[in-house]
């Protein structure tokens, strides 16, 4: 497979291997301060397994590849991305290490005002290796998808991203997040230098442009990373511009009444993947990872129910003008199936 469009695929072999760190997340019970949130509901969270389960949904075979502990937070996880149709079995249980966990306030994670608490020292996920990981189940899909988290987590951990971001023969396509996360590299570790590393060795690439190493112009951000053979460069609520050989294609995000920030880059790189598996034109890949994405800013947590796929894609071919008046709120992904329902029912 080409980041042009799927060729073939060999037997067993699923749609998208996703491998990284899942972390039980605690959402707060009301908006607050930590300090003052009385309880918590209990969900998942890892940029890796999110795409995982978001193309599950959509109806792709995906698999979640990373380390839990042999606990009950590691259970929890293992079984509820299991429940969306995500294949675990290469998941491996730490006895020595635990689950990590993260609790976050209700406000949007833009405001001086969220607060974000991470247990993960030392976690399950951090001992990921080389070694220790099994390399033939994480290269059996079509695509591998992988994110700057991991690197950040041990040194153990940025030699396997070394390892599988290197350019080989008949490797899957390596589609690369680069998920900056500063707070992530402390310590005197360079993350920008070593995500460039990484995002070189990439097919494709998805960046944001207020973590493209100081570069916001889209074109900039391609003259410093020529070599993956798609970037995506994500521009926040103006829209995502796509890098093609010598194609340029960028497309305008869509109005939406945003519910919770979280989660959106996940679901657009879901969507951009689905479309990718499909062999649709850059353009439509695009669209489809908008929607995914107002998919996940339309509900309270990180993970969403995606669109029809029949849905997203007359959505997708809209005319610009139609696309530009389209505005999205709580529910749309299931108000066209309630609709057909309505249609089909006497």
């Amino acid at each position: 497979m080409t980041a042009t469009g799927p060729t073939s695929t060999a037997p067993g072999v699923v749609d998208v291997v996703a491998l990284g760190e899942s972390m039980v997340t605690f959402l707060p019970s009301r908006p607050g301060r930590l300090a003052d949130v009385p309880s918590f509901d209990r969900g998942i969270g890892g940029a890796e397994s999110n795409v995982a389960c978001v193309l599950a949904a959509a109806g792709h075979s995906a698999r979640w590849v990373g380390r839990a502990g042999a606990d009950g937070f590691g259970d929890h996880l293992v079984e509820a991305i299991g429940a969306y149709g995500v294949d675990v079995s290469a998941v491996r249980r730490d006895p020595d290490r635990p689950t990590g966990v993260y609790f976050r306030t209700a406000g949007d994670r833009a405001t001086d005002a969220h607060e974000v608490a991470y247990y993960r020292a030392g976690s399950a996920a951090s001992a990921m290796s080389v070694r220790n990981m099994d390399l033939d189940a994480i290269r059996a899909g079509r695509v591998l998808h992988l994110s700057g988290i991991t690197p950040a987590l041990s040194a153990d951990c940025l030699g396997l991203m070394r390892e599988l971001t290197a350019r080989r023969p008949g490797r899957p396509l390596v589609s690369f997040d680069v998920n900056h996360r500063p707070g992530l590299w402390r310590g005197g570790s360079d993350g920008s230098r070593v995500l460039l590393e990484l995002a070189r060795g990439a097919d494709l690439v998805f960046v944001g442009d207020d973590e493209a190493w100081g570069l916001s112009d889209p074109e900039a951000v391609r003259a410093a990373l020529p070599e993956p053979e798609l970037l995506v460069v994500k521009q926040g609520a103006t829209g995502a511009t796509a890098f093609h050989g010598t194609e340029i294609t960028s497309v305008p995000a869509l109005t939406v009444d945003v519910v919770a920030a979280v989660g959106a880059g996940d679901a657009f790189a879901a969507g951009f993947l689905s479309a990718t598996l499909r062999g649709l034109p850059v353009r439509e890949r695009l669209r489809h990872g908008h929607l995914m994405a107002a998919a996940a800013l339309t509900v309270p947590g990180d993970l969403a129910v995606p669109p029809a796929r029949d849905h997203a894609d007359r959505l997708a071919a809209l005319d610009d003008a139609a696309w530009g008046r389209l505005r999205l709120g709580p529910g749309w992904t299931q108000a066209a199936e309630r609709a057909e329902e309505e249609v089909r029912t006497p």
